[in-house]
């Protein structure tokens, strides 16, 4: 399996995800100045999308969009508990956290990245970021990860889009126990891995 990605993007969920899950993977950096891979590859031929995370499974084929990568990638090792059962209730909680994460978290922190962005709009994507925040905040009130006492591929996910509170300058110190679970997750082994891997930490 390859990972094609971008330091820092989304795709960060995956690569932590990937080393968690213990699978054989490679990766290959995605240069959007290029439109290339760091190996050479045309991206747009491997993804018309152009965009991460993508992934080329070892048949060749190709798997895009972060919610279906990062189950994807879980249910190859389903020992590792990154996400749990099809089927059961508690998977269609998983799903409910990603879907939460991608359209109400990820999509309202773009504004923030963008230069061309008003500063009105920009205010009202930081309120909202606020006010979804504060649910987080509530549901890591008595426990340590999204799920309950298990990490999952969803905490990985809101891990790297959390972390993008430092690129744009989001307040997190209202967040006493969201912080304290970004803290938690970057000492996890993989995390540090995948990290180093895209030179975002020593």
């Amino acid at each position: 399996m390859k990972l094609y990605y971008a330091p820092g993007a989304c795709s960060l969920a995956s690569h932590i995800s990937l080393h968690e899950s213990g699978l054989p993977f490679e990766v290959d950096q995605f240069i959007a100045s290029t439109g290339k891979t760091a190996s050479g590859e045309d991206f747009n031929q491997v993804n018309p999308k152009g965009y991460v995370p993508t992934i080329r499974l070892d048949d060749g084929s190709i798997l895009t969009e972060g919610a279906a990568v990062l189950q994807y990638i879980a249910d190859q090792n389903p020992a590792s508990g990154l996400a749990p059962k099809a089927g059961t209730m508690e998977r269609y909680r998983l799903q409910e956290w990603l879907t939460f994460i991608g359209t109400e978290l990820h999509k309202t922190f773009s504004p923030l990245f963008n230069k061309a962005v008003s500063p009105e709009e920009k205010t009202r994507a930081h309120d909202l970021l606020t006010r979804r925040l504060g649910y987080v905040e509530a549901q890591l009130t008595n426990q340590p990860y999204l799920m309950g006492v298990l990490f999952t591929v969803a905490d990985a996910y809101l891990f790297v889009v959390l972390k993008w509170s430092d690129r744009v300058g989001f307040d997190l110190t209202p967040f006493p126990k969201i912080r304290d679970y970004l803290a938690r997750i970057l000492e996890r082994p993989a995390v540090q891995a995948a990290m180093k891997a895209e030179g975002l930490i020593q």
